[in-house]
């Protein structure tokens, strides 16, 4: 989804490279971008999961490829990284406070939280936010 929005609005997120694989998470540098990403994923009933990370942080690079790993695995949820020194406002706007803080939101509203590296506890509440797979009847 970030990569659409990017395209059609010129491109200040962009996807973090971890790995020769291309990355699921949009990484965004401008509140403005965040904005309109974070204003349509309002419209969708998708999980979305946002990392609110920094550069300096210790337990922020150890979770950053099990981020990767789990937005490679569930290709149904959108997988977001923003740094709290570049874009302090967004982090206040979500009443961040420690580093790393997962937040996941559904329809612009939080559903849930996981504040520090909490890897196996952030993987269960994504499978519990998550669209549930719809089967034909």
């Amino acid at each position: 989804m970030g990569g659409i929005f990017s395209s059609i609005v010129g491109g200040e997120a962009d996807s973090a490279v971890e790995s020769s694989e291309p990355s699921r998470v949009t990484a965004f540098h401008s509140s403005q971008r965040w904005q309109l990403h974070f204003d349509a994923s309002k419209k969708l009933n998708k999980l979305m999961v946002v990392d609110f990370t920094a550069t300096w942080c210790g337990p922020c690079r150890f979770m950053a490829p099990a981020f990767e790993a789990m937005s490679a695995k569930y290709t149904d949820v959108d997988f977001v990284k923003i740094d709290v020194d570049e874009l302090a406002d967004v982090a206040r706007e979500f009443a961040v406070q420690a580093m790393p803080t997962f937040v996941l939101l559904k329809q612009g509203k939080e559903v849930d939280r996981v504040v520090g590296a909490k890897k196996d506890e952030l993987e269960n509440k994504i499978g519990k936010h998550r669209e549930a797979p719809k089967f034909a009847a």
